[in-house]
């Protein structure tokens, strides 16, 4: 069985295609679509890997970086940005809030995998 990811975003295209992409590579996709939900899914599935956008309604990605990670259960999961905010500092302000990684939007098909993989736990 493939690897669960966490995805967790309000924009549809987006979360078609990033499920899409993951699925046709053998993951198994868990959508989210505002933090909350992020947050309680997280807890109660502890995916392998969680994909965050951080414009989300309601709490933004900051807010649910940091409280995924103090959840001593998910402290060791992998979080990976996914996100259309690309100004200076906005890689550190994710890193800074808990994120593992950063993927800017629009994704690349080609190369969004390989992204994704590089943060994914080996066996």
């Amino acid at each position: 069985m493939g690897k669960r990811i966490l995805y967790i975003e309000d924009n549809e295209q987006n979360m078609y295609l990033v499920t899409f992409l993951l699925e046709k590579h053998g993951y198994r996709v868990s959508p989210a679509t505002d933090g909350q939900e992020g947050i309680d899914k997280a807890a109660a599935e502890k995916p392998d890997l969680i994909l965050l956008d951080i414009q989300l309604p309601r709490m933004d990605g900051y807010t649910v970086a940091r409280n995924l990670r103090n959840n001593p259960d998910l402290a060791a999961t992998p979080i990976v940005a996914v996100t259309s905010y690309a100004m200076a500092g906005d890689r550190d302000k994710a890193m800074a809030a808990g994120c593992n990684g950063y993927i800017e939007k629009p994704i690349n098909p080609d190369t969004f995998i390989q992204q994704v993989e590089q943060h994914l736990p080996k066996d």
